[in-house]
Protein backbone atom coordinates (compact mmCIF):
# COMPACT_ATOMS: atom_id res chain seq x y z
CA UNK A 1 0.00 0.00 0.00
CA UNK A 2 1.03 3.44 -1.29
CA UNK A 3 0.15 4.87 2.00
CA UNK A 4 -0.31 4.11 5.59
CA UNK A 5 -2.81 5.96 8.57
CA UNK A 6 -1.06 9.04 9.47
CA UNK A 7 0.28 10.12 5.75
CA UNK A 8 -0.36 13.31 4.84
CA UNK A 9 -1.79 14.11 1.74
CA UNK A 10 -3.27 16.41 -0.55
CA UNK A 11 -6.84 16.66 -2.54
CA UNK A 12 -5.01 16.82 -5.94
CA UNK A 13 -8.51 18.27 -7.42
CA UNK A 14 -9.01 20.77 -4.62
CA UNK A 15 -5.41 21.78 -3.37
CA UNK A 16 -6.81 20.88 0.04
CA UNK A 17 -4.41 19.29 2.79
CA UNK A 18 -5.55 16.28 4.87
CA UNK A 19 -4.21 13.01 6.13
CA UNK A 20 -4.87 9.49 6.09
CA UNK A 21 -6.91 7.92 8.49
CA UNK A 22 -7.71 4.91 7.55
CA UNK A 23 -6.90 1.98 5.00
CA UNK A 24 -9.92 0.70 2.85
CA UNK A 25 -8.94 -1.33 0.71
CA UNK A 26 -6.05 -1.40 -2.48
CA UNK A 27 -7.86 1.28 -4.01
CA UNK A 28 -9.37 3.31 -1.13
CA UNK A 29 -8.84 5.00 1.59
CA UNK A 30 -10.75 7.41 4.39
CA UNK A 31 -8.98 10.94 4.28
CA UNK A 32 -9.65 14.04 6.79
CA UNK A 33 -9.64 17.42 5.35
CA UNK A 34 -10.61 20.00 7.67
CA UNK A 35 -11.64 18.32 10.54
CA UNK A 36 -14.44 16.32 7.68
CA UNK A 37 -13.79 12.69 7.00
CA UNK A 38 -14.63 10.77 3.46
CA UNK A 39 -13.32 7.75 1.69
CA UNK A 40 -11.09 8.73 -1.61
CA UNK A 41 -9.47 6.45 -4.29
CA UNK A 42 -5.63 6.39 -4.92
CA UNK A 43 -5.91 8.76 -7.79
CA UNK A 44 -7.49 11.14 -6.41
CA UNK A 45 -4.80 12.22 -3.89
CA UNK A 46 -1.20 12.37 -3.39
CA UNK A 47 1.93 13.35 -1.08
CA UNK A 48 2.36 16.88 -0.63
CA UNK A 49 6.14 17.12 -1.27
CA UNK A 50 5.72 17.19 -5.55
CA UNK A 51 3.81 20.47 -4.54
CA UNK A 52 6.40 21.93 -1.66
CA UNK A 53 9.40 21.52 -4.36
CA UNK A 54 7.50 22.84 -7.41
CA UNK A 55 6.01 26.24 -5.98
CA UNK A 56 8.04 29.03 -6.84
CA UNK A 57 10.03 30.66 -4.50
CA UNK A 58 8.12 34.27 -2.79
CA UNK A 59 10.26 36.97 -3.99
CA UNK A 60 12.44 38.59 -1.15
CA UNK A 61 10.42 41.38 0.98
CA UNK A 62 10.75 44.32 -0.19
CA UNK A 63 10.52 47.43 2.47
CA UNK A 64 6.55 49.54 2.70
CA UNK A 65 6.11 52.61 4.40
CA UNK A 66 3.44 53.91 6.08
CA UNK A 67 2.54 55.86 3.64
CA UNK A 68 2.03 53.42 1.28
CA UNK A 69 -0.13 50.84 2.92
CA UNK A 70 -3.78 50.53 1.47
CA UNK A 71 -6.96 51.47 3.70
CA UNK A 72 -8.15 48.24 4.04
CA UNK A 73 -12.01 47.48 3.17
CA UNK A 74 -14.24 46.33 5.40
CA UNK A 75 -14.17 42.33 6.23
CA UNK A 76 -17.24 40.39 4.39
CA UNK A 77 -18.13 37.54 6.51
CA UNK A 78 -17.50 34.45 4.66
CA UNK A 79 -20.35 32.46 3.17
CA UNK A 80 -22.27 29.55 4.77
CA UNK A 81 -21.69 26.54 3.09
CA UNK A 82 -24.82 25.94 0.92
CA UNK A 83 -27.63 23.60 2.05
CA UNK A 84 -28.62 20.12 0.50
CA UNK A 85 -29.99 18.28 3.14
CA UNK A 86 -29.38 14.98 4.97
CA UNK A 87 -28.78 11.98 3.47
CA UNK A 88 -27.89 8.14 4.33
CA UNK A 89 -24.56 6.99 2.54
CA UNK A 90 -23.48 3.83 1.37
CA UNK A 91 -20.12 2.79 1.24
CA UNK A 92 -19.22 -0.56 -0.32
CA UNK A 93 -16.34 -2.67 1.00
CA UNK A 94 -14.99 -4.97 -1.95
CA UNK A 95 -13.29 -8.34 -2.03
CA UNK A 96 -12.36 -10.70 -3.87
CA UNK A 97 -14.18 -13.97 -4.97
CA UNK A 98 -12.69 -17.61 -6.22
CA UNK A 99 -12.02 -15.86 -9.65
CA UNK A 100 -10.42 -12.77 -8.09
CA UNK A 101 -13.60 -10.66 -9.21
CA UNK A 102 -14.68 -7.75 -6.99
CA UNK A 103 -17.88 -8.19 -5.09
CA UNK A 104 -19.29 -6.40 -2.57
CA UNK A 105 -18.60 -8.20 1.08
CA UNK A 106 -20.70 -5.57 3.22
CA UNK A 107 -21.67 -2.10 3.17
CA UNK A 108 -20.71 1.08 5.69
CA UNK A 109 -23.61 2.99 6.43
CA UNK A 110 -23.25 7.08 6.60
CA UNK A 111 -25.51 9.81 7.79
CA UNK A 112 -24.05 12.58 5.72
CA UNK A 113 -25.73 16.19 7.13
CA UNK A 114 -25.15 18.93 4.36
CA UNK A 115 -26.66 21.64 6.02
CA UNK A 116 -25.69 24.09 8.99
CA UNK A 117 -28.30 22.91 11.41
CA UNK A 118 -27.53 20.27 13.88
CA UNK A 119 -30.02 17.41 15.07
CA UNK A 120 -30.90 14.61 17.37
CA UNK A 121 -31.56 11.49 16.12
CA UNK A 122 -32.47 7.98 16.57
CA UNK A 123 -31.70 5.30 13.92
CA UNK A 124 -33.25 1.92 13.24
CA UNK A 125 -32.07 -0.94 11.30
CA UNK A 126 -35.40 -3.18 10.58
CA UNK A 127 -35.05 -6.78 8.84
CA UNK A 128 -38.26 -8.72 7.82
CA UNK A 129 -40.32 -6.10 10.09
CA UNK A 130 -37.63 -7.08 12.97
CA UNK A 131 -35.70 -4.99 14.47
CA UNK A 132 -31.59 -5.14 13.94
CA UNK A 133 -30.08 -2.52 14.94
CA UNK A 134 -30.94 0.80 17.24
CA UNK A 135 -28.59 3.50 17.73
CA UNK A 136 -29.14 7.11 19.32
CA UNK A 137 -26.98 10.19 18.53
CA UNK A 138 -25.96 13.90 17.48
CA UNK A 139 -25.53 14.81 14.06
CA UNK A 140 -23.28 18.08 13.85
CA UNK A 141 -23.63 20.78 11.08
CA UNK A 142 -21.77 19.84 7.71
CA UNK A 143 -20.43 16.25 9.27
CA UNK A 144 -20.78 12.36 8.65
CA UNK A 145 -21.65 9.92 11.27
CA UNK A 146 -20.57 6.25 11.11
CA UNK A 147 -23.64 4.38 11.99
CA UNK A 148 -22.49 0.79 11.33
CA UNK A 149 -21.36 -2.59 8.89
CA UNK A 150 -23.92 -4.59 6.84
CA UNK A 151 -23.22 -7.41 5.25
CA UNK A 152 -24.58 -7.32 1.78
CA UNK A 153 -26.37 -10.83 2.22
CA UNK A 154 -28.22 -9.10 4.94
CA UNK A 155 -29.59 -6.89 2.36
CA UNK A 156 -31.84 -9.19 1.13
CA UNK A 157 -34.42 -9.59 3.78
CA UNK A 158 -36.49 -6.62 3.16
CA UNK A 159 -34.22 -3.88 4.90
CA UNK A 160 -35.82 -0.75 6.58
CA UNK A 161 -33.74 2.39 7.46
CA UNK A 162 -36.11 4.10 9.92
CA UNK A 163 -34.93 7.37 11.68
CA UNK A 164 -36.44 9.70 13.68
CA UNK A 165 -34.81 13.81 13.61
CA UNK A 166 -35.03 16.42 16.11
CA UNK A 167 -33.38 19.68 16.37
CA UNK A 168 -30.35 19.68 18.99
CA UNK A 169 -31.56 23.63 19.88
CA UNK A 170 -35.16 23.33 20.06
CA UNK A 171 -37.13 25.93 17.56
CA UNK A 172 -40.78 26.66 18.40
CA UNK A 173 -41.44 27.48 14.71
CA UNK A 174 -40.09 24.05 13.52
CA UNK A 175 -41.74 20.38 13.87
CA UNK A 176 -40.70 18.87 17.13
CA UNK A 177 -39.57 15.58 15.21
CA UNK A 178 -39.48 14.10 12.26
CA UNK A 179 -39.91 10.56 11.13
CA UNK A 180 -38.74 9.09 7.92
CA UNK A 181 -37.62 5.49 6.62
CA UNK A 182 -36.02 3.88 3.06
CA UNK A 183 -36.58 0.60 2.37
CA UNK A 184 -34.53 -0.76 -0.53
CA UNK A 185 -34.62 -3.57 -2.98
CA UNK A 186 -31.97 -6.31 -4.64
CA UNK A 187 -32.16 -4.39 -7.81
CA UNK A 188 -31.33 -1.15 -6.53
CA UNK A 189 -28.85 -2.25 -4.48
CA UNK A 190 -27.49 -3.37 -8.39
CA UNK A 191 -28.03 -0.47 -10.48
CA UNK A 192 -26.36 1.99 -7.72
CA UNK A 193 -23.05 -0.47 -7.35
CA UNK A 194 -23.05 0.09 -11.22
CA UNK A 195 -23.54 3.34 -11.64
CA UNK A 196 -20.82 4.37 -9.30
CA UNK A 197 -18.77 1.81 -10.59
CA UNK A 198 -18.96 3.79 -14.10
CA UNK A 199 -19.03 7.40 -12.65
CA UNK A 200 -15.51 6.51 -10.23
CA UNK A 201 -17.38 7.26 -7.32
CA UNK A 202 -16.96 5.66 -4.16
CA UNK A 203 -20.26 5.93 -1.96
CA UNK A 204 -24.57 6.35 -3.21
CA UNK A 205 -26.76 8.06 -1.25
CA UNK A 206 -30.29 8.74 -0.76
CA UNK A 207 -31.76 11.87 0.62
CA UNK A 208 -33.69 11.54 3.96
CA UNK A 209 -34.41 15.62 4.03
CA UNK A 210 -33.69 18.52 2.08
CA UNK A 211 -35.12 21.20 4.70
CA UNK A 212 -36.14 20.64 8.39
CA UNK A 213 -40.44 21.17 8.05
CA UNK A 214 -41.81 23.56 10.19
CA UNK A 215 -44.50 23.01 12.77
CA UNK A 216 -47.57 22.68 10.86
CA UNK A 217 -50.85 24.44 13.19
CA UNK A 218 -53.97 22.56 13.62
CA UNK A 219 -56.64 23.82 11.59
CA UNK A 220 -59.52 25.03 14.07
CA UNK A 221 -62.92 24.34 12.75
CA UNK A 222 -65.84 26.87 12.92
CA UNK A 223 -68.30 25.06 15.22
CA UNK A 224 -70.97 27.06 14.02
CA UNK A 225 -70.68 26.27 10.66
CA UNK A 226 -70.37 22.98 11.13
CA UNK A 227 -73.51 22.94 13.52
CA UNK A 228 -75.60 24.76 10.65
CA UNK A 229 -74.12 21.90 8.66
CA UNK A 230 -75.88 19.27 10.17
CA UNK A 231 -72.74 17.66 12.26
CA UNK A 232 -73.19 16.68 15.92
CA UNK A 233 -70.47 18.65 18.20
CA UNK A 234 -69.94 16.76 21.38
CA UNK A 235 -68.44 18.28 24.60
CA UNK A 236 -64.85 17.47 24.49
CA UNK A 237 -65.15 16.25 28.15
CA UNK A 238 -67.85 13.62 27.26
CA UNK A 239 -66.16 12.51 24.21
CA UNK A 240 -65.97 8.71 25.05
CA UNK A 241 -69.64 8.57 25.77
CA UNK A 242 -70.00 8.72 22.21
CA UNK A 243 -66.97 6.68 21.05
CA UNK A 244 -67.55 2.95 19.73
CA UNK A 245 -67.17 0.56 23.03
CA UNK A 246 -63.21 -1.07 22.60
CA UNK A 247 -62.32 -4.15 22.71
CA UNK A 248 -59.52 -5.84 24.44
CA UNK A 249 -59.34 -9.25 22.13
CA UNK A 250 -59.47 -7.94 18.09
CA UNK A 251 -59.77 -11.42 15.81
CA UNK A 252 -58.61 -10.60 12.37
CA UNK A 253 -59.06 -13.83 10.33
CA UNK A 254 -60.97 -12.96 7.43
CA UNK A 255 -63.61 -14.88 7.99
CA UNK A 256 -64.36 -12.72 10.60
CA UNK A 257 -64.61 -9.10 9.12
CA UNK A 258 -66.56 -10.51 5.99
CA UNK A 259 -68.63 -13.24 4.59
CA UNK A 260 -67.60 -12.27 1.17
CA UNK A 261 -64.32 -12.87 0.70
CA UNK A 262 -63.25 -15.96 -1.18
CA UNK A 263 -62.98 -14.06 -4.44
CA UNK A 264 -60.62 -11.21 -2.92
CA UNK A 265 -56.67 -11.31 -3.64
CA UNK A 266 -54.25 -11.80 -0.87
CA UNK A 267 -53.73 -7.66 -1.27
CA UNK A 268 -57.76 -6.74 -0.64
CA UNK A 269 -57.74 -9.15 2.06
CA UNK A 270 -54.61 -7.99 3.97
CA UNK A 271 -55.58 -4.36 3.18
CA UNK A 272 -59.27 -4.99 5.12
CA UNK A 273 -57.60 -6.81 7.82
CA UNK A 274 -55.02 -3.71 8.83
CA UNK A 275 -58.30 -1.21 8.26
CA UNK A 276 -59.77 -2.99 10.72
CA UNK A 277 -56.59 -3.55 12.99
CA UNK A 278 -56.21 0.63 12.86
CA UNK A 279 -60.06 0.76 14.04
CA UNK A 280 -59.71 -1.16 17.05
CA UNK A 281 -56.14 0.14 17.52
CA UNK A 282 -57.36 3.83 17.36
CA UNK A 283 -60.29 3.19 19.57
CA UNK A 284 -58.47 1.37 22.30
CA UNK A 285 -56.00 4.67 22.09
CA UNK A 286 -59.28 7.00 22.45
CA UNK A 287 -60.57 4.86 25.36
CA UNK A 288 -57.14 4.85 26.99
CA UNK A 289 -56.96 0.98 27.52
CA UNK A 290 -53.93 -0.91 29.18
CA UNK A 291 -53.28 -3.52 26.62
CA UNK A 292 -54.51 -4.51 23.07
CA UNK A 293 -55.10 -8.42 22.08
CA UNK A 294 -54.84 -8.56 18.00
CA UNK A 295 -55.23 -12.29 16.62
CA UNK A 296 -53.56 -12.17 13.54
CA UNK A 297 -52.93 -15.91 13.22
CA UNK A 298 -49.56 -17.65 11.87
CA UNK A 299 -49.64 -18.39 8.40
CA UNK A 300 -47.14 -16.85 6.38
CA UNK A 301 -46.45 -14.02 8.72
CA UNK A 302 -47.62 -11.13 6.53
CA UNK A 303 -50.03 -9.78 8.64
CA UNK A 304 -47.95 -9.94 11.75
CA UNK A 305 -45.07 -8.04 10.05
CA UNK A 306 -47.40 -5.23 8.44
CA UNK A 307 -49.01 -4.56 12.01
CA UNK A 308 -45.56 -5.08 13.96
CA UNK A 309 -44.04 -2.47 11.51
CA UNK A 310 -46.99 -0.15 12.17
CA UNK A 311 -46.66 -0.39 15.76
CA UNK A 312 -43.07 0.57 16.09
CA UNK A 313 -44.11 3.83 14.68
CA UNK A 314 -46.68 4.21 17.16
CA UNK A 315 -45.45 6.43 20.19
CA UNK A 316 -48.35 5.14 22.58
CA UNK A 317 -47.23 1.58 22.37
CA UNK A 318 -45.12 0.91 25.63
CA UNK A 319 -44.10 -2.69 24.27
CA UNK A 320 -45.79 -5.42 22.33
CA UNK A 321 -45.23 -9.13 22.07
CA UNK A 322 -45.72 -12.13 19.84
CA UNK A 323 -45.45 -15.21 22.42
CA UNK A 324 -46.61 -18.54 22.64
CA UNK A 325 -50.00 -18.73 24.30
CA UNK A 326 -52.50 -21.43 25.12
CA UNK A 327 -55.10 -19.55 24.20
CA UNK A 328 -53.81 -18.22 21.32
CA UNK A 329 -50.66 -20.14 19.83
CA UNK A 330 -47.99 -18.06 18.13
CA UNK A 331 -51.07 -16.32 16.65
CA UNK A 332 -51.42 -13.66 18.74
CA UNK A 333 -49.27 -9.92 19.38
CA UNK A 334 -50.72 -8.60 22.66
CA UNK A 335 -49.97 -4.53 23.12
CA UNK A 336 -49.11 -2.50 25.98
CA UNK A 337 -49.48 1.04 26.37
CA UNK A 338 -48.17 4.01 27.99
CA UNK A 339 -50.13 7.66 27.71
Amino acid sequence: MKYEPGDKIIVTHTNEDGKVVEIINEQMVMIEVKGVRFPAYLDQIDFPYFKMFTEKRKADIKKIFIDDVKREKPSIKPKQVEEKGVFLSFLPIFDKDIFDDDVVEKFRIHLHNQTNTQFDFRYDLFFNGQSNFELNNTLLPQQDFYLHDVLFEDLSDNPRFAVEFSLAVPDKKKAPYFETSLKIKGKQLFKKIEEIRAKNEPTFSYLLFDTYPDKTDEEKADLGKLGNAGFRIYDLAKIKEHLAPPRSVVDLHIEKLTDSWKHLSNFEILSIQLKEFEKFYELAVSHHQSSLIIIHGVGAGKLRDEIHSILRTKREVKSFVNQYTPAYGYGATEIYFSY
